[in-house]
């Protein structure tokens, strides 16, 4: 068996105008201050790091990975979400997720895929050159405005959208393959690839692809009342990343799992910061350890109550809490009668 490594900190929700969280050595020496060891860094934020030179230059890379080493961290992974959302938006969403696109093909959402797909070319390339193995990202969605069947969906619809969605990406998946790198899709909702059932359905569009793998996120699953741990039992093989974030579901007489369209603060189903809410993260750590996951745990701060500051300091603790060193001996070894397979066989009578 082998040791999950961290703790490791996904830095997206800590960039800011202000230092130390402005640039990626300033905010790499903040969380090792706090006892990380590795960062997920988001690519969408050129003050942590330019993909674009990234995936171009061995040199500029050779300094980012300097720059962590200086305060003792490593680069974990690379992060495209907010890309890989754009490679499959459907139109109901367009003006929500232009946003997230460059200035230059906002507005156009032909313009917009393409400059997604790039931007998710390059980043396989910068992980390589980076020495990375895994990779995070969103599937985007065309199915997603018809999750819940009413007005009852017209036979075919889910079909072909996962089809298109497998065509979008299959050629993705073949540059990632190419570079060494898995691609892990975050299971989320408001994604088209969500749960067990919709990945299953997505591996069958695009051959079972061997680089198309699952960023596990346990809190996703709490609001959806999916067994997370179950979950690791159907999809070990195919978990490449693993995003520590917490979670509850308190049940109300006034609102269910979709949250009455309320603010975070207010919803039944609701992130907390680690150690705050109802996900068994000890039951989780076992599971993947027993499986052999040798990525890192990766602390994603999301929660509408605590200071995220607070929270990024605690779950560095936590997560090292939780992590366990794995035993290079089996606990009964002391009662080790010594018998040879001669004896072996002499005891079940084949000799």
């Amino acid at each position: 068996m082998k040791t999950i490594q961290g703790p490791a900190i996904f830095l997206a929700q800590f960039v800011g105008d202000e230092a130390p969280f402005n640039s990626f050595d300033a905010i790499c020496g903040w969380v090792a201050s706090l006892g990380y060891k590795g960062v997920q860094v988001p690519t969408w934020d050129k003050r942590l790091m330019d993909l674009e030179q990234a995936a171009n230059s061995q040199e500029y890379c050779d300094e980012l990975t300097a720059t962590a080493a200086k305060h003792g961290l490593v680069i974990s992974e690379l992060s495209t979400h907010l890309q890989g959302q754009l490679v499959a938006v459907h139109p109901a969403y367009d003006e929500a997720f232009d946003g997230f696109a460059d200035p230059s093909v906002r507005g156009n959402p032909t313009a917009r895929q393409a400059w997604a797909v790039e931007q998710l070319k390059m980043a396989a390339k910068a992980s390589k050159r980076l020495g990375l193995t895994a990779h995070a990202t969103f599937s985007g969605a065309l199915a997603w405005p018809y999750f819940y069947p009413w007005p009852q969906r017209p036979a075919g619809l889910v079909e072909e959208a996962f089809a298109e969605l497998g065509r979008r990406w299959k050629p993705i998946l073949d540059v990632f393959d190419e570079a060494g790198v898995d691609l892990c899709y975050e299971i989320h909702p408001g994604e088209d690839l969500h749960d067990g059932v919709t990945f299953e359905r997505f591996l069958d569009e695009v051959d079972h692809h061997p680089r198309a793998n699952i960023l596990y996120d346990p809190s996703h699953f709490v609001l959806q009342h999916l067994d997370y741990l179950a979950f690791i039992d159907h999809y070990h093989n195919r978990i490449k990343m693993f995003h520590v974030k917490d979670a509850e579901l308190n049940l109300s007489g006034k609102c269910g799992v979709y949250g009455g369209f309320q603010n975070w603060v207010d919803r039944p189903g609701r992130f907390r910061s680690i150690g705050d809410g109802q996900v068994d993260f000890k039951g989780i750590f076992s599971k993947l350890t027993a499986y052999d996951f040798a990525g890192w745990a990766v602390l994603e701060w999301e929660c509408c109550l605590k200071h995220p500051e607070e929270g990024a300091r605690e779950g560095a603790q936590h997560i090292q809490d939780f992590i366990i060193r794995v035993t290079d001996k089996a606990f009964d070894d002391f009662a080790d009668s010594g018998i040879d397979a001669q004896a072996n066989r002499k005891m079940l009578g084949l000799e």
